[in-house]
């Protein structure tokens, strides 16, 4: 009787073991997961700004002369961002004729004012200077004080010019249009746990925005794309 007692004991906390190695495995798989469909839910918002029509979105001088384009998709109150102060999104640059790897970043400090309405919202940052580029690349820079930033004109007809002194155009997506909103008290910083499951290493914000890494995936592959067939469709409007 001992004995058998001792061999079902024996085989219950090998199969809690087993259980909880797979749990294990499980979690982790859904992280990765999670981290693949920030880009899909990036993709589509980008898909999407590129779908409106010319009189309710971005301009075609944004789309056109950014020199980046930084994503926070599906932004929730109080469920995806904590207190609705935190977020996390995925950047891209121009790098060449075409536009660079996918680098992950975090956001903080975002302020729910009166032109982003609703309980859920993508938005979006065009960054359309030298001086904006330049602080996206350094991985942690301050919207609004580092880098100048304005909520961007919107439609067909809509002048830019009051923005193009600014570093940064942003826009916020909902209920079938995109309108500029205000991202100022904002703070970007380099998602270092992202940033080494896509690469498997620790590759720093400007190497990935400069070209110097590859795509790492086919998610990051369908946004980069979607980012150069909103500019291409910009271009035909």
């Amino acid at each position: 009787m001992r004995k058998s007692l001792g061999i079902l004991l024996l085989t219950l906390c090998m199969g809690s073991l087993g259980w909880g190695q797979t749990a294990k495995t499980d979690q982790q798989d859904d992280s990765a997961n999670g981290k693949v469909s920030e880009l899909q839910r990036a993709t589509e918002t980008v898909e999407h700004m590129s779908a409106i029509s010319p009189d309710k979105g971005v301009p075609q001088e944004v789309l056109q002369g950014a020199k980046c384009v930084a994503v926070i998709p599906k932004l929730l109150k109080g469920a995806f961002v904590i207190g609705g102060e935190h977020g996390t999104g995925v950047a891209t640059c121009r790098s060449g004729a075409t536009w660079s790897a996918p680098a992950p970043f975090s956001v903080s400090g975002i302020s729910w004012g009166p032109q982003i309405g609703g309980k859920s919202t993508d938005l979006v940052m065009f960054i359309m200077n030298d001086e904006g580029m330049n602080k996206l690349l350094s991985g942690h820079f301050k919207v609004g004080a580092d880098v100048s930033a304005v909520a961007g004109p919107v439609g067909r007809q809509a002048s830019a010019e009051a923005g193009w002194k600014a570093g940064i155009l942003t826009y916020s997506g909902s209920k079938g249009a995109f309108i500029g909103a205000s991202l100022n008290g904002a703070e970007l910083h380099q998602d270092q746990k992202a940033t080494r499951e896509w690469y498997n290493s620790d590759i720093s914000f400007k190497d990935i925005l400069t070209g110097q890494a590859r795509i790492p995936n086919a998610q990051a592959r369908a946004f980069v794309d979607a980012v150069q067939n909103a500019k291409q469709s910009a271009q035909m409007r």
